[in-house]
């Protein structure tokens, strides 16, 4: 189902499940290359970490006490959408004013984060050429705002 997050886990899986009233979701452009949609939505997805740092957790640490990272608390859904639903998605999260991250085609061009912020600074916002963009915000929000797009396979 579109826009939607479902899932087919065994019955064991589900025993910790929690429901969130809020939802991560990245959107891809369906017509990139693999490694570009990958770079896309860790860029992406870091955006939202640093704007709702309440999103992320605690800190890891396995049974040697090796430590790791945090990460979200929740889970962040992929989809994958025409340029044109891409278009209207970030139309509608900017309508919202939800806090998204956004990753143009020229940020493959750049080295680093100033010209990165440079190259999105100096395109207007209805002619940004949109490969992904990411979001947070209530779940029925999130839903209307990646309605057409497909959850990435």
């Amino acid at each position: 189902m579109l826009g939607t997050y479902k899932t087919r886990a065994p019955a064991a899986a589900i025993v910790g499940h929690v429901s969130f009233s809020t939802k991560i979701a990245v959107v891809v452009r369906d017509d990139l290359a693999t490694w570009q949609r990958l770079n896309a939505c860790a860029f992406l997805v870091s955006g939202v970490a640093s704007a709702v740092p309440e999103l992320v957790g605690e800190p890891y640490e396995d049974a040697d006490g090796t430590k790791y990272l945090a990460m979200f608390r929740q889970p962040v859904l992929v989809f994958e959408a025409s340029a044109s639903v891409l278009t209207a998605a970030h139309g509608k999260a900017v309508a919202r004013g939800l806090p998204m991250s956004v990753f143009t085609a020229d940020l493959f061009a750049t080295g680093n984060d100033e010209d990165n912020r440079a190259a999105v600074r100096a395109v207007p916002r209805d002619s940004l050429d949109l490969v992904g963009l990411a979001v947070h915000g209530p779940r029925n929000a999130i839903d209307k705002i990646v309605k057409s797009a497909r959850m990435h396979p």
